[in-house]
């Protein structure tokens, strides 16, 4: 037993005598990935820039060859031949503006409350058939939506929610990457000790899921409503909706630009629209998402 501390001993004697590596990063090392990390953001912004400058380009500046970047006169007029457009040819274009902020608005709080509802269960219950059903959830992340399209369809069809918001916001309803996200987050946030207190003081389970699970775990869903509002936001809905009065903004995006370069400035006021929800929503939670991303990496 002596014989085995002292071997313990001197080994890590002998570990700490050893030359440590350095792990910090050179300056000139810091500046390199710096460049290199600044060079890949401006790629990946010049599409988006490209996109508001095009929004605000006259007529006259949309087809001048070389074309240009940036726009010398700065003009509404897309904007403004966006809203006659949709109005002249189909509906009004605030009709398709609200079915998109009802469908994403609705569709996210839905989803957030039953994805942290079922993550919850899983994270802090124990019945039968616990590690079955979650095993399922992470193999259902592995499906696109192309294989379980059909499916979805017919259920839609059958019972009977073709054309209605219904039939956007269900099959997103039903996605299982929201739990997988809340259960992480659970487990890692909220110590089974508190619940038992919670339940100790005679709170209910509704109470403990609203006064105490979901303060602690805001975090967590305040990063899946940046995720389920633009996956709402960006849905065309096209396999649902036919009715032109149900349909939401990226349909008209689509719409106008099948009519190439004589409508691109309307197309690009279309697309100005819909980015700026998500990048102010994004703005807003971007702390919430790497606090998420942190303990959802905890052991």
């Amino acid at each position: 037993m002596e014989t085995s501390r002292a071997l313990r001993s001197t080994l890590s004697l002998k570990l700490r005598l050893l030359p440590r590596k350095k792990l910090s990063r050179s300056r000139k090392e810091n500046a390199v990935i710096f460049l290199f990390l600044a060079i890949c953001s401006v790629f990946m912004a010049l599409p988006l820039v490209y996109t508001i400058v095009t929004a605000f380009k006259p007529i006259n500046e949309l087809f001048l060859f070389p074309p240009r970047f940036f726009v010398s006169h700065p003009t509404l007029d897309n904007f403004i031949a966006m809203n006659q457009l949709t109005q002249n040819m189909w509906v009004p274009f605030s009709r398709y503006l609200f079915n998109s902020v009802f469908v994403a608005g609705v569709g996210t709080a839905f989803y957030i409350v039953i994805a942290s509802m079922a993550a919850f269960a899983l994270a802090k219950y124990k019945f039968p058939g616990h590690a079955l059903y979650f095993q399922i959830i992470v193999w259902a992340i592995l499906f696109r939506p192309e294989v379980t399209g059909i499916p979805q369809y017919i259920i839609i069809s059958k019972l009977g929610m073709v054309n209605t918001y219904f039939a956007v916001i269900l099959p997103v309803l039903a996605g299982s990457f929201g739990v997988f996200l809340m259960r992480q987050f659970i487990i890692n946030a909220i110590p089974t000790e508190m619940i038992e207190a919670a339940r100790m003081d005679g709170a209910t389970e509704y109470r403990i899921f609203w006064a105490v699970v979901m303060p602690i775990v805001k975090p967590a869903w305040l990063t899946l409503l940046i995720f389920t509002f633009q996956q709402f936001w960006n849905t065309t809905g096209v396999q649902y909706i036919y009715n032109e009065n149900l349909k939401m903004l990226p349909t008209i995006l689509q719409q106008i630009s099948s009519a190439g370069l004589a409508r691109a400035g309307a197309g690009s006021a279309v697309a100005l629209v819909l980015m700026i929800p998500p990048i102010v929503i994004f703005l807003i939670s971007q702390s919430s998402v790497m606090q998420t991303m942190a303990h959802s990496g905890l052991k």
